[in-house]
């Protein structure tokens, strides 16, 4: 929550859509209803062949790095976490449009991403 515009984060599994840890509040104030929605808009992506990396034909694991959802007033990034298990795991940060660095934002959960140790 030092990112600079969030006003919440949350770790979710995108398989059961279960919140395993929040912070800060969410837009209509529900974290578990938050993680839900966001997992299936992330389920719904990861399972695209369209969105697969072209350079190989390995499949990635997790397949997508990450997404970027934006409305009027905040940006939603999810990130996917690689796991030693079957990456069902990602980051999600609201950030306030006003005073969010979305770039910024790519940047630090990247970083934490891959200081996660998941399995």
């Amino acid at each position: 929550m030092r990112l600079p515009g969030a006003r919440g984060a949350a770790l979710v599994d995108w398989t059961s859509g279960l919140a395993l840890g929040t912070v800060g509040e969410f837009p209509g104030g529900d974290h578990e209803a938050a993680a839900a929605e966001a997992a299936e808009i992330a389920r719904l992506a990861a399972e695209q062949r369209a969105f697969a990396p072209v350079e190989d034909d390995v499949p990635a694991d997790p397949p997508l790095e990450d997404l970027i959802i934006s409305n009027r007033d905040s940006y939603h990034l999810l990130r996917f976490v690689p796991t030693s298990f079957d990456s069902s795991v990602f980051l999600h940060v609201c950030l306030g449009r006003s005073d969010g660095n979305l770039a910024l934002a790519r940047i630090r959960l990247g970083e934490m991403a891959g200081r996660l140790v998941l399995g």
